[in-house]
């Protein structure tokens, strides 16, 4: 974390059959047309939110445990940082689905060896892409302007690596909104002079593919940093009025202005038709005295778990936002502080506060 869906075919009835059987023809008939009903229903809610799996610490219960505490929440979409075996092991005919990322220190392998990507498909996607669903791939986390020089080729040749092999999934970089050199208002939006000739040839293939881009934002954050000038309000998604005014567009919170400010800055380098993916976004319970409470925490993840299952931005009102909340665990091995304190699980796999899917 970085700071700054076929009906069934219709029934054919023959005047032969009597009553009765029709009767129960159209009573089946009807129950399974109920049936699908409430399944598609159940993905429409469901079907935004997602939970990143961090795996930075010594104290976490067996993956196979947390793939069950996961579909007991009825959260469908999980999001982890390298290709963990064990998880993914755990994930097969599961139904849930997985954003799987590479580590950052693989960016410039992938770019410069077509055999090291083709390599790590084999390894880490081919063995599980059957049973399990893949999202997209995510080349590193949070990546830097200097990465972005070598990400097209990387790009490229982890898509060749996976098409190879006839599975068809997205194949995608994550970056933060730290990227940006300007962001207020969101329609200013645009990339920082050193990460934008990166930015514009990863735009221009994700374009091209038709597939999203990964952000993190972290409303945190930007209140933490700067209280006086944040609101509170605005950034847990706590305010229904307009706070921000962008010409025709209101922003009643930080969320929506983060994201569409990334859509705004993608515009400015050709992208601006691909999907932004917020794979996370958090707020942490403890760490950092008044700004880190568990009310805060429960607060922030609550709305934003309303907000984005039920409406897009000002920019995109049409669009719901895919989005992760990070993280499922309190994670004893990062960095004192907040970073140890955004799960919403300890290890034990008690609540650390409550929030309803």
């Amino acid at each position: 974390m970085h700071h700054a869906y076929k009906l069934p075919s219709p029934l054919v009835f023959y005047k032969e059959i009597k009553l009765v059987p029709i009767m129960g023809l159209v009573l089946s008939f009807i129950n399974i047309l109920c049936l699908l009903i409430i399944q598609l229903s159940f993905l429409a809610d469901g079907d935004g939110i997602g939970l990143n799996y961090g795996l930075v610490a010594d104290n976490l219960p067996a993956p196979p445990q947390v793939i069950s505490l996961v579909k007991s929440r009825n959260v469908a979409k999980i999001r982890i940082f390298e290709p963990n075996h064990g998880v993914l092991d755990a994930l097969q005919n599961s139904g849930i689905e997985v954003i799987v990322g590479t580590l950052n220190a693989d960016i410039a392998n992938i770019a410069n060896d077509p055999n090291f990507a083709k390599n790590w498909v084999q390894n880490n996607i081919v063995p599980y892409a059957p049973t399990v669903k893949i999202r997209a791939i995510s080349l590193g986390n949070e990546v830097n302007p200097s990465d972005l020089g070598s990400m097209l080729q990387a790009l490229k040749n982890l898509d060749n690596a996976v098409r190879a092999t006839g599975f068809s999934i997205p194949v995608t970089t994550t970056i933060g909104v730290y990227l940006l050199a300007s962001s207020y208002p969101p329609s200013q939006g645009d990339f920082s002079e050193a990460a934008k000739p990166g930015m514009q040839q990863v735009s221009g293939f994700l374009a091209s593919n038709g597939y999203p881009i990964m952000v993190t934002a972290y409303p945190y954050f930007a209140y933490a940093g700067d209280p006086e000038h944040v609101p509170l309000q605005y950034a847990l998604i706590n305010s229904s009025e307009v706070v921000v005014r962008d010409g025709d567009l209101g922003y009643a919170n930080l969320f929506d202005a983060m994201v569409d400010g990334v859509y705004a800055a993608m515009d400015k380098v050709g992208g601006g038709a691909v999907e932004v993916v917020v794979c996370e976004s958090g707020w942490p319970s403890k760490g950092n005295g008044d700004f880190t409470t568990t009310t805060l925490a429960q607060t922030y993840n609550q709305n934003l778990v309303r907000h984005v299952t039920s409406s897009g931005t000002p920019r995109k009102p049409g669009n719901k936002v895919e989005t992760y909340i990070f993280a499922i665990f309190n994670e004893d091995q990062k960095s004192p502080g907040v970073e140890q304190n955004f799960g919403l699980y300890n290890p034990d796999m008690t609540e650390v506060y409550h929030i309803d899917f």
